[in-house]
Parts: structure tokens; sequence; C-alpha cells
């Protein structure tokens, strides 16, 4: 063991050499792709907060005072009409749910040009 340290203490010193490098010029070229996805969802929801009526046709009598009872009766007997009665009470009115994706692709090109 004790030749070992005295090896340890009487190393020789080091020497280093110079180091040339040995290009004058060079490029570099990188390409870096990315993707990105993101999904969405959209809801939208539609309510009333009072009572609506609305009343159409053609042939039809409308009287003064339409409303839900009303008596409609048809204007000319055996022609053709058409009758529409809507009644909307307080509350959701319409609930519209929606999904959509985007997808973005990128890709970024880098030339690196360098001399000595």
């Amino acid at each position: 063991m004790r030749s070992t340290i005295l090896l340890l203490l009487i190393g020789l010193p080091a020497q280093a050499a110079s180091v040339v490098p040995n290009f004058t010029t060079g490029v570099i070229n990188s390409e870096t792709t990315s993707r990105t996805e993101v999904t969405e969802i959209i809801r939208s929801q539609e309510y009333s907060t009072s009572t609506s009526y609305t009343v159409s046709g053609t042939n039809i009598n409308i009287p003064g005072n339409p409303g839900v009872g009303a008596n409609y009766t048809i204007v000319n007997q055996g022609d053709a009409f058409q009758f529409s009665e809507s009644v909307f009470t307080p509350g959701l009115i319409t609930d519209t749910q929606m999904e959509r994706t985007t997808i973005i692709d990128s890709v970024t090109l880098t030339t690196s040009v360098f001399t000595q």
C-alpha cells in the first residue's frame, strides 16, 4: 500500500496538445415539426322568462285577439289551407351542443452558416 501512495505523489506533469479545428465553413440544417390539436365543446342554452304565442296560416280567419283556444275558421271551405300555432312557456327553449376540432400543423426550417 505504501508503494501505491508514493507512485501517486510522484506523478508526471500533464501536458496538453492544442486543438485546431479542421474545418473552415459549415452549414447546419434543422427541421422542427409540431402538431397542435384542440377539441372544443360549445354548449348554448336559451331560456325564456315569459309566455309567447305565435299563429300564422293561409285561408284561415284569425280573430282580432288570437290566443290559445281562439276560434280559428277556414275562409273558403274546400280550398287549400295552412295553419300553424306555437306556444312557448317560461323555461328552456333551445339547447344546442356543437363539437369542433382544430388541428394546426407547423414546420420550421432553420439553416445556420458558420465560418472560422
